[in-house]
C-alpha cells in the first residue's frame, strides 16, 4: 500500500471516529419527541389545576347560596316577631353574602373559560405530537437505511482497495520474474551484461584464448587418431564434398 493510500486510510479512520461521536439524529428526535409530550403533560396539569379552582368556587359558592337563604329566612322570622331591627341586620348580611356570590361567578366564569383554552391547547398539542411521533419514525427508518447503505458502500471501497493492493502484487511478482529471468540471460551469455560486473576486456581475452587451445588439443588429437589410415578417410571427405 501506498503512502497516499496509507494516508487516506488513516483519514477515513479518523472520519468514523469522529461520525461516531458526533449526534445521532434519532437520539435527537426521541429527545425532540420526550420534550413535546411533557409539554403536552404540563398543559394537562394545567388544567387540571384550573378544574380544581373551578371546582373549590363552585362549592364556595353554593355555601354562599345556603347562607343567603338562611339569611332571608331568619329576616322573615325577626319581622314576624316584631324585630325589625334584626330583620334588617340579616338582610345586609345576605345582600353582601349576595355580592360574594356574584364574584364567584365572576371568578368561576373567567376559570371556566381559561380551562376551555387549555383543552383545545392540549388537543392541538397532542394532534402535534402525534403528527411528530410519525414523521419521527419515518424518518428514523431512512436514517437507518441511509446509515446501512453507507456502510455498504464504504465497504465495498474497501473490497475496490483491497483489489489495488492485489494488482500492486501482482505487477511486484511479475517484476521480480523478469528480474530473474534477465539474470538467467545473463549467467548464460545470451545478454551482455552492461554493468560490468560479470567480466571484463581482459576476461573475454582469456576465455577466447581457453577456447582456441581448446580447438588445436582436439584437431592434434583427431590427426592422432587418424594418422595410420587418414587416406581413405580423406577420400570419403572429399567425396562427400563433390557434388552427386
Amino acid at each position: 500500500m501506498g503512502m497516499v493510500s496509507r494516508f487516506t486510510t488513516i483519514v477515513k479512520a479518523k472520519a468514523n471516529k469522529a461520525l461516531d461521536r458526533a449526534e445521532d439524529p434519532r437520539e435527537t428526535l426521541d429527545y425532540s419527541y420526550e420534550k413535546q409530550l411533557e409539554l403536552v403533560q404540563k398543559v394537562r396539569r394545567g388544567v387540571a389545576e384550573v378544574a380544581t379552582s373551578k371546582k373549590r368556587l363552585e362549592l364556595q359558592a353554593a355555601k354562599l347560596e345556603q347562607s343567603v337563604e338562611k339569611l332571608d329566612g331568619q329576616a322573615r322570622a325577626a319581622l314576624q316577631a316584631g324585630r325589625e331591627d334584626l330583620a334588617r341586620v340579616a338582610l345586609e348580611r345576605k345582600k353582601g353574602a349576595q355580592v360574594q356570590l356574584q364574584d364567584l361567578d365572576a371568578q368561576r366564569e373567567q376559570l371556566q373559560a381559561e380551562q376551555d383554552k387549555l383543552v383545545l391547547a392540549e388537543q392541538k398539542l397532542t394532534a402535534k405530537v402525534e403528527a411528530f411521533r410519525t414523521r419521527k419514525e419515518t424518518i428514523k427508518a431512512q436514517y437507518t437505511a441511509a446509515e446501512a447503505q453507507t456502510k455498504i458502500g464504504e465497504a465495498f471501497s474497501g473490497i475496490s482497495e483491497d483489489m489495488a493492493d492485489v494488482g500492486a502484487e501482482n505487477k511486484v511478482q511479475t517484476m521480480q520474474a523478469r528480474a530473474g529471468a534477465i539474470d538467467e540471460l545473463l549467467e548464460s551469455g545470451a545478454l551482455d551484461d552492461l554493468s560490468g560486473t560479470r567480466g571484463d576486456d581482459i576476461d573475454r581475452e582469456l576465455a577466447q584464448l581457453s577456447a582456441t587451445s581448446g580447438v588445436d588439443s582436439e584437431l592434434a588429437r583427431m590427426k592422432a587418431e587418424l594418422g595410420s589410415g587418414s587416406a581413405p578417410a580423406a577420400e570419403q571427405i572429399e567425396g562427400g564434398d563433390k557434388a552427386p
